[in-house]
């Protein structure tokens, strides 16, 4: 690129945001785009990753598409974009239908540079429609690191973003992620064939991150972090844990020895997160204890310190959560106190992600039934097929990879109705053949307490119309605000394209891939437990793993002279005990129908709920009312106990 062309994109950036000067690495990546290939950008966390795009869809001429695995991620760039007088929007399922059809409008009319969407939004079959009579002269791809298999974080929709990039003749590709091992970054270049002289990589190095590895167990953990909080100055900290009830009782008891601490999880409401992380950010609560949730776009440059009160899944997790300290260039303490029963806890919801292969066999033999084209509800395939949700997704997508399916557009089958007013009031002013139609269309639902339900395809056949024409005469009564509606029972449509030749072959072949998952999974958690054991500077392992070498910081603590650990203090499994058997038994003569094989009662024992049993229900012996299956005594009997002697046990001792 010639020097009125560096000047060129430098000048826009002055422009557009205010800034003199690149950070490190991106005028690199912006011109590697800009000279029409493609690029991967790993960035540490807080390393400028955003403008690597958002300053080339402002010099290219058509639309750059952004895929963003999190609504409040996109809303968050959005907002700042737009404040830039940029335009640019997102396209998630928070929009209203008005609104979803005025972007349409603009993306129609090219007066958007940017647009926002989720990966999974590429498998509704209408929207790729759209966009191939655009003209999209960049896809960038945040957390790109979710393409690769072996990742910390995969996710089965990024697998098909190079086949998507492929189809719309879509030349340039950006790849930006702040973990990506040497492993992974070489998958996702083989992925967009990406040439190794357009992958910048910034060093992990932030030499004002104090690291600290703390070894202990139990309640010690909770009078250290207290100590660590009283005797330092009120300061802007995280504390993250792996549960969310974890996350309360740290901070119910920070709370009661004098240090305000507010829990962030995912099980509290929307708008109380909301309110919890703004008040964070505006300084009015010093100290979050988070689960992972928090901290994805968190954008604080004085966060003083972050403690792991748990042992972190991967060290890509943990490398991630400690960049979000020190952003401001001053010192900040990072220090992971380290116990072996998080090893447990972390390890057996890895093994409890595992599919039995009998229930993927089963699946499989389940959609080769279908006709050649269909429609699924994956929330009841899974519960069917006892399979997680996510390893669902993964079969469905590999069977598309391997050219046996092709999705179509997703739809939803039923719609809840509540009435804005009365039907007499509502019918008023429609012609005597409509009021007809209306009546028979609301005759046709169930109503419950509060919603009447109307499945589209019952409708369509009592009334012998299209479901589109019900749907239509819904959305209308909606817009005069004669309806309150909700769609519900999402389903995926999926066309055959060819017959799987040899079942047996496909499905061992499915089966050993999800085993490697776990395997891999468990090595990275062993990564996490030999950097915390490890003698030597910790800065200089942690950017050893991503490929990187250093000498020793000279300010971690192991620098400093505090000695490692021979292994990692923990407490001791109990002893199963008669009783404890005798629970099990009386768990398995209730014959249900999740808990049939040793690893899903194993799963169940260790307080491990599957699609199959999270909402089952039983009848207790003498009683008159069914309990929730999670009710039974045998639910997380074990859960102080490693799976894998769990699993054991289930095998030799409890079924025959």
């Amino acid at each position: 690129m010639s020097v009125s062309a560096d000047q060129t994109i430098l000048a826009a950036l002055r422009s557009h945001y205010g800034h003199q000067s690149f950070r490190p690495g991106q005028q690199e990546t912006v011109k590697s785009l800009l000279e029409g290939r493609s690029a991967l950008a790993v960035f540490p966390t807080g390393g400028g990753k955003s403008i690597c795009y958002q300053l080339p869809a402002l010099l290219l001429p058509g639309l750059t598409l952004v895929i963003s695995p999190l609504i409040a991620l996109m809303k968050d760039q959005v907002d700042a974009l737009q404040q830039r007088g940029i335009a640019a929007a997102r396209l998630d399922s928070s929009l209203s239908a008005a609104e979803t059809q005025a972007l349409y409008t603009d993306l129609q009319q090219n007066r958007l540079k940017l647009l926002y969407v989720a990966p999974e939004r590429l498998a509704n079959a209408r929207f790729r429609q759209r966009l191939a009579h655009l003209k999209v002269d960049l896809l960038a791809i945040d957390e790109a690191h979710c393409i690769s298999e072996w990742g910390h974080n995969f996710r089965p929709d990024y697998l098909k973003l190079a086949g998507f990039a492929h189809d719309l003749e879509i030349t340039r590709v950006l790849c930006l992620t702040a973990t990506a091992t040497p492993e992974v970054s070489a998958d996702i270049r083989d992925h967009f064939q990406i040439k190794k002289k357009d992958h910048h990589q910034l060093t992990f190095y932030r030499p004002n991150l104090n690291l600290a590895v703390t070894p202990l167990a139990g309640d010690a953990r909770l009078r250290h972090l207290q100590e660590r909080l009283t005797s330092a100055p009120a300061q802007s900290t995280i504390i993250y844990c792996t549960l969310q009830h974890g996350a309360e009782s740290v901070a119910s008891y920070l709370t009661r020895n004098g240090i305000t601490a507010r829990p962030y999880h995912a099980g509290l409401r929307p708008e109380l997160r909301s309110e919890i992380q703004e008040q964070f950010m505006a300084g009015e609560i010093l100290v979050i204890c988070a689960t992972i949730a928090f901290g994805m776009g968190i954008d604080k440059s004085d966060i003083r310190a972050i403690y792991h009160f748990n042992l972190p899944k991967s060290l890509e997790n943990y490398t991630q959560e400690i960049g979000r300290a020190g952003r401001d260039g001053k010192a900040a303490t990072c220090e992971l106190i380290a116990s072996s029963d998080d090893l447990r806890t972390l390890s057996n919801f890895t093994y409890g992600d595992t599919p039995q292969p009998d229930s993927l066999r089963s699946l499989l033999r389940h959609l080769l039934s279908q006709p050649g084209t269909f429609d699924i509800s994956k929330y009841e395939l899974s519960r069917a097929h006892d399979i997680r949700p996510l390893v669902l997704n993964t079969l469905l997508t590999y069977l598309e990879l391997e050219g046996y399916l092709q999705a179509t557009t997703p739809f939803y089958s039923t719609y809840k109705v509540k009435f804005a007013r009365s039907l007499p009031h509502l019918l008023k002013g429609h012609p005597e053949a409509h009021q007809k139609f209306l009546r028979r269309l609301f005759a046709s639902g169930t109503q419950n307490r509060v919603w009447l339900e109307i499945n589209l395809e019952e409708a369509a056949v009592a009334l012998l119309v299209e479901k589109a024409t019900v749907q239509q005469a819904l959305a209308e009564l909606e817009d005069h605000g004669d309806i309150i509606s909700q769609p519900t029972g999402l389903r995926q449509g999926y066309h055959f394209l060819k017959e799987i030749e040899c079942f047996s072959e496909l499905a061992d072949r499915l089966i050993a891939l999800f085993q490697r998952r776990e395997d891999s999974d468990l090595t990275r958690l062993q990564q996490v437990v030999d950097y915390a054991l490890s003698p030597h500077c910790l800065y200089q392992g942690l950017l050893l793993h991503f490929g990187e070498e250093m000498k020793p910081c000279g300010h971690c603590s192991r620098c400093l002279g505090e000695a490692s650990p021979s292994a990692l203090p923990g407490l001791i499994s109990p002893e199963v005990r008669s009783e404890d058997l005798e629970v099990v038994r009386n768990l398995i003569s209730l014959k249900q129908p999740g808990l049939r094989n040793p690893r899903s009662l194993a799963r169940f024992l260790c307080g491990l709920t599957s699609p199959a049993t999270a909402y089952a229900w039983y009848l207790p012996e003498g009683a008159r009312r069914k309990k929730r299956l999670s009710q039974h005594d045998a639910f997380a009997l074990f859960e102080d106990h490693h799976f894998a002697d769990v699993l054991i046990l289930c095998q030799s001792q409890v079924i025959d």
